[in-house]
């Protein structure tokens, strides 16, 4: 690497936020709520003002005391105005395109959990525990066979016959219309929350999210179990202790049966903005003991029988005994047994697309007939196998871009999905032919749909699967006709999905399936850099052609000065790139060199105005969240009464009025994270020095791989970042899919 003349950088953070993806959860405004004096909070009081979507999330995490929880860091208060033309927005706006796909993807979802109750037989799982885990399934038992309060979550009626094959298909399919838009809270129902969050002394401003979670119920379920509140995204547990002793006053207490149940729930919550799918019953009774529960595990059992969580035990499989023989006299050593499968809690939420996943894997698996296909090795694998999994850096995409090509040659019905938009850009003249996933499942991209919900496709390949969680990987393998092939591709060495799960990763470690490793590497400076990075070395690497530049700094103030400089100045000048092109980004959020200040001084000197629309300028990049975990990039085009327009790709974009101050972020610079799965012609990447606790080598390998020309490092965490390139990991996550899938799938050992 090359360090540059006169080129300079921006600054870290002060605080950095959670580096997991539950940066870009849903959240909502804290609840300032309670008596302080009667029970003190444990964190500073909390504010009326709504916070935005990750700064909610962030103020969450930080009170999480589940083991798994990422440190999290200060939340902005949101305080720009609305301007007039969002001011003067209808009082029941239209609904937007995002919210048309949330109720997309909830009618699949449903369409998903009807296909798992024709499945037979209750889930198997721990069957051979013992002591508290045999108590604790003993409830569940109790829950399944109705002497228990709470749902069946596994009933099984007579399994229905599955799709016909994909040779009875049609040709092509219409696509049906497009699904109802989500109906918004009745009034009636916003007004009645809104007088229990007033008795309460909750804000108010609350009310259309109270009611969007919990239903037409919602007032009266908010007075039977006050901590129902904690359901709603970036409400922290002393905000809803405080809420419940507003409104119960000395009927309460911290052991209070309602109040253990929704805290259990919400540390698994918490957890599944980490990734988690599940966590083991001790970080669970840690955290509720870490929330001031008396007794964590009569609490856990409580909210076992209630139905509100699930209890896991993967089976183990006995080994065989030796036959006794007679004339041995020495007895054998004896043979340490190995310990028992970890007891997992989990939601059915998670279970439920965990197990409808795996199923779906495996009938791909089954139904697939095997063909003698020419080509490369992974064409050959993909024409005898239901499901391939290809593994690469980005040079290695052209792989199943190719194989692709070569099964429309057939004649086969075949489609590319990518995560991101610009991932469509990149590649080049097969761009017409992909669509991202989210626009697939949505309907509004991809081939029509059968009357069944099935795509009409023979093979689908989907690059950047790491990205995928496990909920959308449900829907889209579901969404799959028998006899499809599945190709999944993406670099195992990238940031997780934004969501829980780990897709790719335990389908790869389950072994269950061809898995093809790209030969390919990725050329240039930028190449060997990111290569090296992914086997643990920070290589120096000669860039003849500025391709890397390094930009040292010492505070957070010159970081900033330095980013702004690189994208309006140096990168244009030196590098050809424009500002447009070119993408910033940092750890975290806040902090004196996070997105927040980052973008504030960028939008200063590249798009400098007042911020008449809710904060935002005709002009302005910005970052869209039209559902926790995806981020859309874009530009602000106009304001009206029912929001902001934007123009992300060739699509224009309805921000309704009351998203904008959630779901919206200026887009100059974004996290690693958020960055996952899209490329830039240029990228600077800032690390100030308080931005070191958040590094790792995904992390690192992620940013510098989203450049395709050129990349800057604002350089400010000195020997931090060769130490978390050759010893940051990222902690694992806690998921079923793998032994799920080899109890399946596994090939029987001769």
């Amino acid at each position: 690497m090359t360090e540059p003349s006169g080129e300079t950088a921006p600054e870290a953070p002060e605080d950095v936020e959670p580096t997991e993806d539950a940066q870009e959860a849903d959240a909502t405004a804290p609840v300032a709520v309670g008596d302080p004096s009667e029970e003190p909070a444990t964190q500073d009081g909390p504010s009326d003002e709504p916070k935005d979507e990750a700064g909610a999330a962030d103020e969450a995490d930080a009170d999480a005391a589940d083991a798994d929880a990422a440190g999290a860091g200060a939340a902005d208060a949101a305080g720009a105005e609305t301007g007039e033309a969002v001011a003067e927005a209808a009082d029941t706006p239209e609904l937007s395109d995002a919210q048309a796909e949330l109720a997309a993807q909830r009618e699949l979802r449903a369409r998903i959990e009807a296909r798992k109750a024709e499945k037979e037989g209750p889930l198997a799982s721990g069957a051979k525990l013992s002591g508290t885990a045999a108590d604790l399934l003993a409830a569940v038992r109790a829950v399944e066979g109705g002497s228990a309060p709470g749902t069946a979550f596994y009933e099984a009626p007579a399994p229905a016959p599955r799709r016909p094959s994909p040779e009875a298909s049609p040709a092509a399919t219409v696509r049906p219309p497009a699904p109802p838009h989500a109906p918004a809270p009745a009034p009636g129902t916003t007004e009645a929350v809104r007088e229990v969050l007033a008795k309460g002394g909750a804000p108010e401003a609350l009310a259309g999210q109270v009611a969007g979670a919990l239903g037409e119920g919602a007032a009266s379920a908010l007075l039977d179990d006050p901590w129902q509140l904690l359901a709603v995204p970036g409400v922290r547990t002393e905000q809803a202790d405080g809420f419940a002793r507003a409104l119960l006053g000395a009927a309460c207490g911290p052991d209070d049966p309602r109040r253990t149940v929704a805290l259990t729930v919400w540390l698994l919550e918490r957890a599944a903005l980490q990734g988690h799918t599940a966590l083991e019953i001790q970080a669970v009774r840690a955290g509720l003991t870490g929330h001031r529960v008396p007794d964590p595990e009569a609490a856990v059992g409580e909210a076992i029988s209630t139905g509100a969580v699930l209890v896991f035990q993967e089976e183990e499989t006995p080994a065989e005994e030796p036959e006794a023989d007679e004339t041995d006299e020495e007895p054998e050593a004896p043979v340490s047994e190995e310990p028992a499968p970890p007891v997992l809690l989990g939601l059915d939420r998670y279970a439920l697309a965990e197990e409808s996943l795996a199923d779906g894997l495996a009938r791909l698996v089954k139904t697939a007939t095997a063909d003698d296909w020419d080509g490369s090795e992974l064409e050959r694998a993909a024409g005898a196998h239901g499901l391939v999994l290809h593994t690469g850096g980005e040079a290695s995409r052209a792989e199943p871009v190719a194989l692709a090509a070569a099964a429309r040659a057939r004649g086969l019905r075949t489609l590319v999905a990518v995560h991101a938009d610009s991932g469509r850009r990149a590649l080049g003249t097969e761009a017409a032919d992909a669509v991202t996933v989210a626009a697939l499942l949505s309907g509004t991209a991809g081939p029509g749909r059968d009357e069944e919900g099935a795509f009409a496709l023979d093979l689908l390949v989907v690059l950047d699967a790491p990205q995928l969680d496990v909920e959308t990987a449900a829907m889209l393998v579901e969404s799959l006709p028998d006899g499809c092939r599945l190709v999944l591709s993406g670099d195992p060495e990238v940031l997780g999905a934004p969501g829980a799960g780990r897709v790719f990763s335990d389908a790869l470690a389950a072994r269950v399936c061809p898995r093809i490793a790209s030969r390919l590497p990725d050329p240039g400076p930028l190449g060997e850099l990111v290569s090296g990075i992914g086997a643990g070395e920070l290589n120096q690497v000669e860039a003849p052609g500025k391709e890397i530049v390094i930009v040292p700094v010492r505070d957070a103030g010159e970081a900033v000065h330095r980013t702004v400089q690189l994208v309006a100045d140096s990168v244009p000048r030196a590098i050809g790139v424009p500002p447009e092109q070119t993408q910033v980004l940092t750890v975290g959020h806040g902090g004196s060199a996070g997105t927040r200040a980052l973008n504030a001084a960028l939008k200063q000197r590249l798009n400098p105005g007042p911020g008449r629309f809710g904060g935002y300028d005709p002009g302005d990049r910005v970052a869209y969240a039209p559902v926790p975990g995806r981020t859309v990039t874009g530009t602000v085009l106009s304001a009206d009464a029912e929001g902001l327009r934007l123009r992300c790709a060739d699509e224009e974009i309805l921000v309704p009025r009351d998203r904008v101050e959630s779901a919206l972020r200026h887009g100059w610079a974004l996290t690693a994270h958020q960055a996952a799965g899209a490329r830039w012609p240029a990228v600077v990447v800032v690390l100030p020095g308080d931005a070191a606790g958040g590094l790792s080598r995904p992390w690192v390998y992620t940013a510098f791989g989203r450049a395709e020309r050129h990349l800057s490092v604002v350089h400010g965490v000195d020997q931090a970042l060769p130490r978390a390139v050759a010893e940051g990991v990222v902690p694992e996550r806690t998921t079923r899919l793998r032994p799920l899938l080899e109890a399946l799938l596994a090939v029987p050992e001769e």
